[in-house]
């Protein structure tokens, strides 16, 4: 595992951060996510991961929480702006400026927020849809006539977020090979979507045929009828994207075949010509529908399997996984490295909820406190109403 032997805290929080502690988690890293107490957290991004609880409101928890940081490696902060700082955890507490070692000069200071800290928007709450729709990326994607549709909260909060950061992350890691410092990673989900965007938003400000024109007309926006999704006499559905000639023409060939196959004789039959006369799209696009609509969705993607027709079955998350080498719903740990592999799959994909708190007397003791010391912190209020967190108060110390 690439990673074996960092030391990551991260600050319980939303996608984004436990995504980016995912990524170090699943290649090796040692993290611990800090919960606070009384809130159930239902994150499912945390194989590999462990738990503390700890009231950061009371001197006692914050001064465990410095602790962890002291010797971490990478810290993820998931908040606002501010709230770290409010809390006396920011960065310069760590840091302690330029061209001193401070209490941990070597920590990689990684901050997930979702606006960019010198905009307009920086103090306000938002989500997804929200960073989507000021990157400028929502409004070019697919939807109807009336507005876009946005696709679940997959670009801003983990590609433009969480996937970022991690990069940043191992960016500074990097660095800190040739200096040994550490430096604070400031991402947000505007910026983030818009740089993971690049080529769409590059192409929707140009006369490019890709996304150049309106919304809905293009090659990959729904508007080309051999880049789009067909459903089928099952109500399940098939993805079609055959947009260079040699592979459009391989299509066309075995679907006429199949139509004839199945006694469909239609009107109008494309050629390879139709791929690029706008003026036939609306009539390729009824011909493909009328098609696909007379077999379910296993004919078609048989019929399809091991050409380069470009087209292939819409599967659900359980099917998904079946094609998956884990087998499992939990997706595998992703980019495999050939000589430094990242979890095994059974630890992997092992525990969808991490219940907050269960490891707080391992990791206490860990990093060098004793069971009165835990006691004392305990009475001090470190970890919140002991009645509240039956998984503190049943430590036996």
């Amino acid at each position: 595992m690439a990673l074996r032997g960092l030391n990551v805290v991260e600050f319980a929080g939303l996608a984004p951060g436990p995504f980016a502690g995912l990524v170090l988690a699943h290649h090796g890293a040692s993290v611990i996510r800090i919960d606070r107490p009384s809130l159930p957290n239902s994150d499912v991004l945390c194989a590999g991961k462990r738990s503390i609880v700890l009231d950061l409101k009371s001197p006692a928890g914050l001064a465990v929480a410095r602790r962890l940081i002291a010797r971490a490696d990478v810290l993820i902060d998931p908040f606002r702006p501010g709230v770290m700082e409010k809390m006396g955890l920011g960065p310069e507490v760590f840091h302690n400026g330029e061209g001193t070692i401070g209490v941990n000069d070597r920590l990689i200071y990684a901050r997930v927020a979702g606006f960019p800290a010198d905009g307009a928007y920086k103090s306000m709450a938002g989500h997804e849809i929200n960073y989507l729709a000021l990157s400028g990326v929502l409004s070019i994607l697919p939807g109807t006539q009336d507005k876009p549709t946005f696709p679940l909260n997959l670009l801003a909060d983990f590609a433009g977020g969480g996937l970022m950061c991690a990069t940043g992350i191992l960016l500074a890691l990097v660095e800190r090979c040739k200096s040994g410092r550490g430096q604070v990673v400031d991402v947000n989900m505007v910026s983030g979507t818009r740089y993971v965007s690049s080529f769409p938003l590059l192409h929707a400000t140009s006369t490019s045929s890709l996304l150049g024109g309106p919304r809905g007309t293009n090659l990959l926006d729904g508007g080309a009828p051999f880049y789009d999704v067909y459903t089928c006499s099952d109500g399940k559905w098939m993805s079609v994207g055959c947009l260079e000639p040699q592979f459009f023409i391989t299509f066309i060939d075995i679907f006429k075949n199949a139509l004839c196959m199945n006694g469909l004789k239609p009107s109008w039959v494309p050629t390879p010509e139709s791929r690029t006369r706008r003026e036939d799209w609306p009539k390729l696009r009824a011909y493909l529908e009328n098609g696909f609509d007379i077999k379910p969705r296993d004919y078609w993607a048989s019929l399809f399997h091991g050409s380069d027709a470009c087209v292939a079955p819409v599967l659900t998350p359980e099917e998904a996984a079946l094609l998956d080498p884990s087998r499992s719903v939990r997706p595998s740990p992703h980019p495999h490295l050939s000589r430094t592999p990242p979890l095994s799959r059974s630890v992997a994909k092992s525990g969808m909820v991490l219940e907050p708190g269960f490891h707080t007397q391992e990791v206490l003791m860990e990093i060098g406190l004793s069971r009165g010391e835990i006691t004392e912190l305990m009475s001090d209020g470190a970890f919140g109403d002991e009645a509240k967190h039956e998984v503190i108060s049943s430590c036996k110390l």
